[in-house]
């Protein structure tokens, strides 16, 4: 097929994939800074090793999983375009002139911070090489399929039998992205178990400026998230740029609202979660909201978000950097407050209930069908690999025993000060991250509010 290439929206598209990109060593910093100090390397590693394994699936069966003929509307044919080849001079964007391959790469780039957002959930205690087969497995398994469904002409998109009702939405992976990787990420807590001493050892942040870096990062690299999703350059693309701009400040104020109430101070690791809990929810919504209703989304979501975090501990599920209370949760209210809040069919708008309805009813098969295919995806590799390193590996650190290196050469700091003849008396070098805490004294957040890795929000 013929296209007059638009090289203005070529461009856009390229910059915006790029952005996307960043979003996953973005990703890496903020749960790097929300781990303690002897699990730092291992935590990032996870989001980098995603970049590399997933690129690789994406490249080979995924695009075509996710954007080939479509085969009872649950997948596209995984022989179409193998290798990203075969339809070199076909823009897959309809009419917007915008090459397959680039279109192609945008689309890698969500299905790489998809599968690393998971990692968050199963933090310090996993194997590596599980969770690269993993990694590769639920991409082709789940994640494509699912894009399939919504974005590829599939049951739960434009053409699906919802659509009857009110065509869904999802402008730029609040199911295929967040609901679904919040769902993987539950499911993985759960057969995985829960680190040793969780419950009733500290578990803090050990660097709290290293996570405000990453959520700085991750709002600059949404951009090409959201935005990026208009495929050109246009009123659109300004529109979703606006709306995640002012969602994710709404967002901050209502996770801040939440801890001022309920813990009576305001933290900046709350401030972090705020940015990506408002990111989160805006992004099915970011073309369908004005700013208006953008902001009140976002104030729903954080402190919906706020609020959410703290029920692993009621329900002893180990979700070490609140996956599950973030993207899952954030994911839910997005996709559901479209059907509130959008100017065309919201129901506060006078749409009536129709787009609410399908929302909700995509938003439930997402969940069950990432749920379904996860637990499947993981308790095979539970009895063919195992998922959890040995317990003394843990107790003294996933990096230095899985790794052979350590985050921070805290013993070469104090042997330089020695070397400098002001050498202090040396006690066992305590985990920055359990700084200020006893280690027998139970966290925090076993009481009210809860934060990631256990410290009070």
């Amino acid at each position: 097929m013929d296209f007059t290439l638009d090289t203005g929206a070529t461009a856009w598209i390229l910059i915006s994939a790029s952005l996307v990109l960043l979003m996953t060593p973005a990703l890496a910093l903020f749960y790097g800074g929300m781990v303690r100090a002897r699990t730092v390397l291992n935590m990032m590693l996870m989001s980098f090793s995603a970049i590399a394994v997933v690129a690789v699936a994406w490249t080979v069966f995924g695009y075509s999983i996710a954007f080939g003929t479509d085969i009872g509307g649950i997948l596209g044919n995984p022989l179409d375009h193998v290798g990203l080849a075969g339809t070199d001079d076909q823009s897959l964007l309809g009419d917007s002139g915008v090459p397959f391959l680039v279109a192609a790469g945008f689309q890698m780039t969500f299905a790489i911070i998809s599968t690393a957002i998971i990692s968050g959930a199963i933090a310090d205690r996993v194997k590596l090489g599980t969770w690269l087969v993993f990694a590769v497995v639920w991409v082709l398994v789940v994640y494509s399929p699912l894009a399939h469904m919504v974005w590829g002409g599939g049951l739960l998109g434009g053409d699906g039998p919802f659509a009857a009702i009110a065509e869904p939405v999802d402008f730029a992976g609040g199911t295929v992205v967040h609901i679904n990787a919040g769902v993987a990420g539950l499911v993985l807590a759960i057969v995985v178990g829960a680190r040793k001493g969780f419950g009733r050892e500290p578990m803090k942040p050990h660097n709290l400026p290293l996570v405000m870096l990453g959520a700085a990062l991750l709002w600059f690299g949404w951009f090409g998230f959201n935005a990026g999703s208009a495929g050109t350059a246009d009123g659109t693309a300004g529109l979703a740029w606006v709306n995640t701009t002012v969602a994710t400040a709404g967002a901050m104020l209502g996770w801040a609202l939440v801890e001022k109430i309920r813990d009576q101070h305001v933290t900046s690791l709350g401030a972090a979660s705020g940015v990506v809990a408002g990111l989160v929810a805006i992004t099915p919504a970011a073309a369908a909201l004005t700013p208006l209703t953008a902001i009140v989304l976002g104030l729903a979501a954080g402190a919906a978000c706020a609020l959410a975090v703290g029920l692993k501990y009621r329900f002893g599920i180990d979700d070490s950097l609140d996956v599950v209370g973030v993207h899952l949760v954030g994911g839910l209210v997005g996709t559901i407050g479209i059907g509130v809040l959008a100017a065309e069919g919201g129901l506060l708008l006078g749409g009536g209930a129709n787009l609410l309805l399908v929302q909700i009813l995509v938003a439930l098969v997402a969940m069950v069908f990432s749920a379904v295919l996860t637990a499947v995806i993981a308790l095979a590799l539970k009895a063919l690999m195992g998922w959890r390193i040995p317990e003394a590996d843990e107790r003294a650190g996933i990096d230095i025993t899985q790794h052979a290196e350590s985050g921070y050469d805290l013993v070469g700091a104090l042997a330089s000060r020695r070397d400098r003849g002001s050498a202090p008396t040396v006690h066992p070098t305590p985990d920055p991250g359990d700084v200020g805490e006893p280690r027998n004294a139970a966290p925090a957040s076993v009481t009210a509010g809860t934060s990631t890795s256990g410290e009070t929000r």
